[in-house]
């Protein structure tokens, strides 16, 4: 806890020497929920905002630097486009994916109704901003343990057109395309990307192509319609797990062949997904106060994976709705706000399973049929109390099942396993201390069924005995922000006890397959910082604005009750969660539109195993870079950026295989590298 009191101090004692007299002050944060934007100062969740600005200062190649900055939260990159992501947990369900996170693109659930999430088909050019709420939010977001993420792609009444070209080390190539148009009532984006890249390693090269377009009718004063539709072909090679000595040894090579297993680079093996996805939503205000707002999303997804002892094929189909009234009254003094809706969707997968021989598919072994069903009502109810005393009482009913049937080698009859129906209520609320300072707490209950990947791993056995994951969260924190806006800061301590924690385990043969492994109890505690030194025309000099941003993290999350066939594991760590990260940031703002950006990140020691006999070792990781925007040549502008990512040359796995046969625990990522770019914008 030492990490958490010295940041805190140093940065409160920062801010107390700065000169805030002149200050222009800030735009106000305002979170937007699904509908519900409230002060971020005010509102009653834990949640961290990545603005359009930190973003722009990011690399455009990777979503991992920016995640990061959010405390409590952990994106790891096994390889070039092999993102994993945890929201105050571990990774110990996510072998690769994203899983027990619920997120939405512009209002759309882009989870599926099997609770994957494929965001790795995402271009970091098509993202506005990030929202992510931390903790279980199945009052209003469905079944999950982890918490939501809400990507908004952005779209304003700027007309413009732009694009950007980048390029790095390891053949890095990365070049976007947007543009925008709003009319009277009118409004579109389109953007197109395209990546590719060789990778730091052996059979780690990545390369993916992305469309999206978005558009807005306001076909009179109370309606609107919107649109949205993206295509993504991605590609990347997976080049596995290495041990200690092998990563020590050489960290670019692949994994390599056994006595009894081929290696990787003879596998080829890799991930290969294609995907479409739309929705359309519509809202119309019936009068001042009631709303009403129905979407209807669907995606198609092509996957092929193979991998060292089999060649996957997979055919997925979601269709889904979300429909909600919402309703609000009251005056200066009293306010209230209640939406109630339910979302409903349907995920069918059709699973092929060949031997694999060299890259290409043999002989079919296993070709199974699943359906996953996912509904939940929700009703949740803000109380606002002379703008100071904010409550939120909200609650979803949650019902879960699957079919399966097989079609070879056995044929068997289509069968279900119906969850029970779970109830997952929450309660939070914020309270205005000063105008300036606020606290926080909440208590809410959590649910997660197992995803369809989980119950038809690689090891292409259908587990039916696999129970979902529920636990209650408890948690309470403090806001503070300045009255000029230049100072932020957010802190949190939290607890959840978790029943029935999903975890992975592999066979002889390095496939798949999970149990449930018990109890877990989990405590932690989170700070976010923002602080403005220098904003706008404070000083004199060359410099405009200094800002700093930081995160903390500490975690002690513990096994309660795991007595497996592996040995008794109570009190042990949770494989792949460090005890403390932190993360810092610098981003000096020159005159002439010149800016330089310094990023530091630190992870811990963190367990490879549930045992905790294995353990990767701590790391720090800076990034720079800088750039000047906003160059005019008549009605043109030009911009150009250079960066350096691991400037110290660190020797590290940033994605680790948890539990994982023969020891491949490591993932190693890339040395100091860099990149450079140039945008047009019209």
């Amino acid at each position: 806890m030492r990490y958490l009191f010295t940041l805190l101090a140093t940065l409160t004692s920062i801010y107390a020497n700065a000169q805030v007299d002149t200050v222009k002050k800030l735009n106000e944060v305002v979170v937007k929920g699904y509908n519900n934007p409230q002060q971020l100062l005010r509102s009653a969740n834990s949640v961290g905002v990545l603005d359009s600005s930190l973003i722009a200062r990011q690399p455009s190649a990777s979503m991992v630097s920016l995640i990061n900055n959010i405390a409590g939260v952990r994106m790891e990159e096994r390889s070039p486009g092999s993102y994993r992501l945890s929201l105050r947990g571990s990774l110990l369900r996510s072998p690769f994916g994203i899983r027990n996170v619920k997120i939405y693109i512009d209002e759309f659930p882009l989870t599926d109704a099997g609770g994957n999430t494929y965001s790795n088909l995402l271009d970091v050019a098509a993202i506005g901003d990030i929202e992510i709420y931390k903790g279980p939010q199945a009052s209003s977001f469905g079944a999950n343990t982890g918490g939501a993420i809400l990507i908004n792609t952005g779209l304003n009444a700027t007309n413009f057109a732009e694009i950007n070209l980048n390029a790095g080390s390891y053949g890095l190539f990365h070049q976007t395309a947007k543009v925008q148009q709003a009319y009277k009532n009118y409004k579109f984006s389109v953007t197109q990307g395209y990546q590719r890249s060789d990778g730091y390693r052996e059979n780690s090269a990545l390369e993916r192509m992305y469309f999206q377009t978005k558009h807005q009718w306001d076909y009179n004063e109370r309606g609107s319609l919107n649109a949205f539709v993206f295509y993504s072909d991605l590609g990347y090679q997976t080049p596995g797990g290495l041990t200690a000595q092998q990563f020590a040894e050489n960290p670019k090579s692949a994994r390599p062949a056994t006595a009894t297993l081929p290696g990787a680079v003879s596998q080829q093996a890799g991930i290969y997904n294609k995907t479409i996805f739309a929705g359309i939503s519509h809202q119309y205000k019936l009068n001042e106060q009631l709303k009403h707002v129905v979407s209807v999303f669907g995606s198609y997804t092509d996957f092929k994976n193979p991998f060292i002892t089999n060649y996957e094929k997979r055919l997925e189909n979601t269709l889904g709705l979300r429909s909600f009234f919402d309703y609000t009254i009251g005056n200066e003094d009293f306010k209230s706000k209640l939406q109630a809706g339910v979302e409903t969707a349907s995920t069918a997968t059709d699973f092929k399973n060949f031997g694999n021989n060299g890259g290409s598919p043999t002989a079919l072994r296993v070709d199974d049929d699943l359906r996953a069903n996912q509904t939940f009502a929700f009703l949740q109810v803000n109380f606002d109390i002379s703008n100071r005393w904010l409550v939120e009482i909200s609650t979803s009913l949650n019902f879960y099942n699957y079919r399966y049937q097989s079609h070879f080698p056995i044929a068997i009859a289509e069968q279900k396993r119906a969850f029970k129906t779970k109830l997952m209520p929450k309660l939070a609320t914020s309270y205005l201390i000063t105008k300036n300072f606020s606290a926080r707490a909440s208590v809410a209950k959590g649910y997660s069924p197992p995803t369809l990947a989980e119950v038809r791993p690689s090891d292409n056995i259908i587990n039916t005995e696999l129970n979902a994951e529920a636990g209650w969260n408890y948690e309470g924190g403090l806001r503070f922000e300045s009255t000029d806006k230049r100072f932020y800061v957010d802190a949190n301590l939290f607890y959840f006890g978790l029943e029935e924690t999903i975890v992975r385990r592999l066979n002889v043969n390095d496939n798949e397959y999970f149990i449930n492994a018990g109890g877990t109890k989990q405590f932690g505690a989170e700070l976010q910082t923002a602080l403005w030194l220098l904003k706008n025309n404070d000083a004199t000099g060359i410099l405009s604005g200094i800002q700093l941003r930081n995160s903390y993290t500490y975690s002690n999350f513990k096994f309660s009750n795991f007595n497996g066939t592996e040995g008794d594991f109570a009190n042990n760590k949770l494989s792949g969660v460090p005890a403390h990260v932190l993360t810092s940031g610098i981003n000096l703002d020159f005159k002439m539109n010149i800016y330089f950006y310094a990023q530091h990140y630190f992870t811990a020691a963190l367990p490879l195993n549930d045992a905790n006999t294995a353990f990767a070792e701590r790391y720090h990781l800076l990034e720079l870079k800088a750039g000047i925007t906003q160059i005019k040549l008549g009605k043109t502008q030009l911009g150009f950026n250079v960066g350096i990512n691991n400037l110290l040359n660190e020797s590290y796995s940033l994605g680790n295989d948890l539990n994982a046969v023969g020891n491949r625990y490591f993932n190693p990522a890339a040395k100091r590298n860099f990149y450079t770019g140039i945008s047009v914008k019209l």
